[in-house]
């Protein structure tokens, strides 16, 4: 199977006061896919999270939630690349898939007892099934759901740790890339946190093919350049 580019805006970077309209923009722009991020926290900011301590949330932020997805979803026919940073994905499988998501991502830290009940689950309410690894994870965890009878669609390599937008790119994180790309050469492996015109071509060139970008989209004078450099970036890596 050809591994194709994915250009996916993070819309945690939009104005949240007209996503409708941000949707369309990035779509019109030349987007594949909208990153949607779904965090369980409390809606801190970065300062009080680096020293607090938060039981029973995967992250500290709060973004949205199914309500938002299904209000989208009536604007829009883009696909809905969800990524859930949460304690309990799989309380959120049949809500989002009401709502309309299409990308169904979870994080491996957060399944390690129920990913099997919860790949098949997302299957079955049709979405695509994704896991995602926070940069402290190694990445031989997400080998099992890859290569289960039932697996996972694609791996999301966190390039930055998962709560905030805005986040420094870890160039170190493209070694779990490198190695993903030759063990799987067809997966989708995607890429989040930090990725612009100055890291798209590490990115890029270790395999990834799936690239989450929110501020250097969203705050650029002219968003449709960065999001056709990203492309071209990913596709000049892809041929022979």
């Amino acid at each position: 199977m050809e591994v194709t580019p994915k250009i996916a805006p993070s819309m945690l970077s939009s104005d949240f006061a007209n996503l409708a309209s941000e949707a369309q923009r990035m779509v019109d722009f030349g987007a594949d896919w909208l990153h949607m991020d779904i965090m369980d926290g409390y809606g801190i900011t970065p300062e009080i999270a680096i020293t607090s301590k938060f039981n029973g949330h995967f992250v500290p932020n709060l973004t949205i939630g199914a309500p938002v997805i299904e209000s989208l979803r009536k604007h829009t026919e883009a696909y809905l690349d969800c990524h859930l940073m949460v304690t309990n994905p799989l309380d959120y499988v049949e809500p989002l898939a009401k709502a309309g998501a299409s990308g169904f991502t979870f994080h491996v830290e957060a399944s390690k007892n129920n990913w099997k009940e919860l790949i098949q689950r997302i299957k079955s309410h049709g979405m695509k099934p994704g896991v995602a690894l926070k940069p402290g994870t190694p990445i031989e965890e997400v080998y099992p759901l890859v290569e289960a009878e039932n697996p996972v669609e694609m791996v999301l390599v966190m390039t930055v740790e998962p709560g905030f937008g805005g986040q420094k790119f870890m160039p170190q994180m493209m070694d779990k890339v490198r190695i993903l790309r030759k063990k799987y050469p067809s997966l989708d492996i995607e890429v989040d946190g930090g990725l612009g015109p100055s890291t798209i071509d590490v990115a890029a060139t270790a395999g990834a093919n799936c690239i989450v970008a929110g501020s250097s989209v969203f705050g650029a004078p002219e968003p449709a350049q960065v999001i056709s450099l990203l492309r071209n970036s990913v596709e000049k890596a892809r041929k022979p």
